[in-house]
């Protein structure tokens, strides 16, 4: 069994790879200090979530929500739920959300953000403090929209990249994902 995820060095280590990014992991890190319920919902001053960068086999495409509630594409992920393995957070989320199997989470953070989450019913505004995982599908990708999804779609990560009317996290997630795997992999441009 891998062990647990540890938040405190995930951040730190994300700190030292994304240098330009140091006021958004001083949130986080602020927030995991917190002695709140930090894991959970009910902490409405702001929780941890965790999202899943679903990529397909090739690592070309990345599934993408039209989450029911905010009507908008976004990467699958969802609350802790009390869970501090954000990285197995990201794991489940996708799972369920997309009915796929055979998915494999890196448990490196790949994206941090923290964003506004708009009040609903009897629940206020609130903010997410997303921690971002790469997922792949490493078996089918027939997925299944299930009750939290409008509809889902690959979406090619180079396309997403340039879309300016595509979300900005997802655009910066791309530019991310477009820059890292020229690195793993120079030779396929």
């Amino acid at each position: 069994m891998p062990p647990e995820f540890d938040l405190a060095a995930a951040l730190a280590d994300y700190r030292r790879h994304h240098a330009g990014e140091t006021e958004v992991v001083d949130l986080f890190q602020a927030l995991l200090a917190d002695r709140g319920p930090v894991y959970e919902r009910r902490r409405l001053a702001g929780h941890f979530t965790g999202s899943a960068w679903l990529v397909d086999l090739a690592g070309q495409r990345v599934l993408l929500t039209h989450h029911r509630r905010l009507g908008r594409w976004l990467q699958l992920g969802g609350h802790a739920d009390g869970d501090p393995d954000l990285a197995a957070v990201a794991l489940k989320e996708a799972e369920e959300e997309s009915g796929l199997g055979d998915l494999a989470v890196e448990p490196v953070i790949f994206d941090l953000d923290r964003h506004a989450i708009p009040a609903r019913g009897e629940e206020p505004e609130h903010w997410h403090y997303d921690v971002r995982f790469v997922v792949r599908a490493t078996g089918s990708e027939d997925f299944a929209v299930g009750e939290e999804s409008l509809d889902l779609a690959w979406k090619p990560i180079s396309e997403l990249a340039a879309d300016p009317a595509a979300d900005e996290s997802l655009r910066r997630m791309a530019g991310k994902w477009l820059r890292r795997d020229r690195r793993t992999h120079p030779s396929s441009y």
